[in-house]
């Protein structure tokens, strides 16, 4: 018996001693390397496209500038990799991206069998239908028998199908793998809608030759809570990007933005100081630098300002904050305490 117990605790010694070891090794290849990998869209507009000047803007983007941020102190140490929704996830699972921040909605078979971790959402979604206006249809009730644009290898595929099939109502698909291609087949005319999370459609409709023409209908089917995702097996990486995304939400919350973040520097709130690194030493527990949310939000900015200036009421998507608000607000944006 006492054997059998020194076995036991030797081998959860090996066990903790492999998990330790194991911990990390992202980060440490990210930093050889200079710079952080991170999956994006390429072609969605407000979230991850380049824009004229070939320069990578949007919402996921700004996500993946927050982690650079973190890690380097510099938010341009980034590359950015486009990727479709059927290459996101072999292309994180294979380790040539290391992180995805591409709209990705989170699940249970993702986040188990496709060997993810997702991190805290940056964008609460739901999936809708979009209709040209001279269809007539003013409902997603009404579109029995609708020939519906899709794209292959997304969650959209399964909660369509259930949709029509607990209504009793028919449809047919026409399924096209790049969404570049979906969207200039249905603007030409292939098919009666297209269907995917609500902020797609708002940003292919603001793409589209005659926005005016096209509505997004009322119904909201499903929860789509879209977050960055990593590979299991290194909880050090997944710790760093979750509170790169939680540390946009808390600059929010406790009043700090990029325009003002130095002069927050001399707060007195000790919130505040230990957030932005003037007592403690927060960094430590992610093996970052005491400073690293202070460099997010100095070169990024909170979570509000990269929601206004990628997707908000003042630009061509004129998205309402709604869910993403923050909790103060009624929203769903809520991060833990930082201490």
């Amino acid at each position: 018996m006492k054997l059998f117990k020194m076995c036991t605790i030797i081998f959860t010694a090996f066990i903790i001693t492999a998990g330790i070891a194991v911990a990390g090794q992202t980060l440490d290849a990210i930093k050889a390397r200079g710079f952080v990998n991170v999956g994006v869209s390429g072609n969605l507009f407000g979230f991850g496209m380049p824009d004229e000047k070939g320069v990578w803007q949007g919402l996921d983007v700004d996500t993946g500038r927050a982690i650079a941020a973190a890690v380097f102190g510099d938010a341009n140490k980034v590359k950015f990799i486009p990727l479709t929704d059927v290459q996101r996830f072999t292309a994180l699972q294979s380790g040539e991206i290391d992180v995805l921040c591409r709209n990705a909605t989170r699940t249970l078979h993702r986040e188990t069998s496709l060997g993810l971790n997702f991190v805290h959402v940056n964008y609460y979604d739901g999936q809708a239908f979009m209709v040209p206006k001279k269809l007539g249809v003013t409902s997603a009730f009404e579109l029995d028998g609708a020939t519906v644009c899709i794209l292959p290898g997304t969650t959209t595929e399964m909660t369509t199908a259930d949709f029509f099939k607990s209504n009793k109502m028919s449809y047919k698909t026409v399924v096209i793998e790049n969404a570049s291609e979906l969207y200039k087949a249905f603007f030409a005319g292939r098919c009666d809608c297209t269907t995917t999370d609500s902020s797609q459609l708002a940003a292919a409709r603001a793409m589209a030759p005659n926005p005016n023409d096209y509505m997004v209908l009322p119904q909201v089917i499903t929860k789509e809570p879209l977050a960055p995702a990593v590979r299991h097996g290194d909880e050090r990486w997944r710790d760093i990007c979750d509170f790169a995304v939680l540390s946009l939400i808390q600059a929010e919350e406790l009043g700090i933005t990029s325009k003002n973040v130095d002069e927050m520097k001399k707060s007195e709130n000790p919130s505040i100081q230990r957030f932005l690194g003037i007592s403690g030493d927060l960094g430590k527990d992610l093996d970052l630098d005491k400073n690293w949310a202070y460099s997010i939000v100095k070169q990024v900015g909170n979570y509000g300002e990269v929601f206004e200036r990628n997707i908000g009421i003042n630009t061509p998507l004129g998205l309402q904050r709604g869910l993403n608000a923050i909790w103060t607000e009624g929203g769903l944006m809520y991060a833990p305490p930082f201490h």
